[in-house]
């Protein structure tokens, strides 16, 4: 029912503002070109087809008011889809605000007063009903392109862990607004039921992260890109922040590589450092790739093994006496003076050598878990050494 129902004279009422809606539509455009600048920017289709929208509005006023089943949807369909993704939500409530004015402004110039009280009640309970379609319609079109989104992030994701980053999954990744010059690291972690992807997205941006997120069975692959990715343990640090977001269990993080077409290394050392992570549950809840490779090696990965028999004993193997210090220090249960006896050297000898293998390795051999890693390197880099 509309506010003209107990109006005497409802039909002459009605003649009288079809008489004038060509003014009053002329009027609209004329407004929307004065008081918005970016309806002036618009190319001459795109201002065409909204000027389309306000005259069909208009008219849709006229069937509103003679108690006409009538949509107030209806009025947007007359625009090709594609004009949702070039006016956004704003500038459509702009111009169903813009109009409402002017057609009320046109109503007390254009018509007599006895009509205008009326009128002016009508005008506002239809924009209303436009309003709150326009939004419907808008909101349909969020969650048709949020899906959308979810989709594309996924298969971006998808063909980054299987190795497959050719440059149309760069075109997908950019569709979605990734940087591909990015500095970028992979980080896998357990899923949890209630995961919100995009609660997770705007927490990562808070702390200068980017993210494209998708859960792949139980666990969920994160890539990382932004200004917060620097060295790795201070990206290690941020996405620690994020931790609250993933399932109880370890959170690891792969290499970090210098953009989103060579992510495939960084998601390989992370993944298998998920699945080894299981061996050493003492460790921190969110860690390094590298930190697990005694792990990931004992679990069959090759890149693990030729990583602790190539850089960490490789960079031993040309310097006999820390190798045999390192050695003869593991053997003698970490034991200065019993290592200065057994090599009949004095202990701050031994103490030098230590030094110089922490810095050559990165392992330090009075560390428990460091003279773990240092051992299997040691054992790993002899087995690959060829034999004399």
């Amino acid at each position: 029912m509309t506010p003209l129902s107990p109006v005497r004279g409802k039909a002459g009422l009605i003649k009288r503002f079809r008489a004038v809606s060509s003014e009053i539509n002329t009027a609209t455009i004329a407004a929307l070109d004065e008081r918005h600048p970016w309806f002036t920017a618009l190319d001459a289709e795109s201002r065409c087809w909204i000027s389309m929208v306000a005259r069909t509005g208009i008219d849709g006023f006229v069937t509103w008011l003679t108690g006409e089943q009538f949509e107030p949807e209806s009025i947007f369909e007359v625009a090709p889809r594609l004009m949702a993704r070039r006016i956004s939500l704003r500038q459509t409530v702009d111009l169903v605000r813009t109009t409402t004015e002017v057609v009320e402004e046109q109503i007390g110039q254009l018509l007599p007063r006895n009509d205008r009280s009326a009128l002016t009640l009508a005008i506002l309970q239809y924009s209303r009903e436009v309003a709150f379609a326009a939004a419907a319609i808008y909101a349909r079109a969020a969650e048709s392109r949020g899906a959308w989104d979810s989709r594309l992030e996924a298969s971006v994701i998808d063909a980054v862990v299987r190795g497959e980053t050719d440059e149309s999954v760069l075109s997908r990744a950019s569709t979605l607004g990734w940087d591909n010059d990015s500095k970028v690291t992979v980080a896998i972690a357990g899923a949890r039921p209630d995961t919100n992807i995009e609660v997770l997205r705007r927490s990562a941006g808070k702390v200068g992260l980017e993210l494209l997120a998708t859960p792949q069975g139980e666990r969920l692959v994160c890539i990382f890109g932004g200004d917060a990715v620097t060295t790795p343990v201070e990206t290690c640090q941020v996405i620690e922040q994020l931790r609250n977001y993933f399932a109880d269990g370890p959170v690891v993080i792969g290499p970090i590589v210098d953009s989103l077409a060579e992510a495939a290394q960084s998601a390989r050392e992370a993944a298998s450092g998920y699945r080894a992570a299981r061996a050493w549950p003492e460790g921190p809840s969110t860690l390094l790739a590298s930190d697990l490779l005694p792990e990931r090696a004992l679990s069959g990965d090759g890149h693990a093994r030729r990583s602790l028999a190539t850089d960490v004993f490789g960079s031993l193997a040309g310097h006999k006496e820390l190798l045999e210090t390192a050695v003869s220090f593991l053997d003698h249960g970490s034991s200065m003076e019993a290592t200065a006896r057994a090599m009949f050297v004095h202990p701050n000898t031994v103490r030098y050598r230590l030094k110089r293998i922490t810095e050559i390795t990165g392992c330090n051999p009075t560390n428990a878990r460091e003279a773990y890693i240092l051992r299997m390197a040691i054992t790993l880099g002899r087995l690959h050494r060829p034999r004399s």
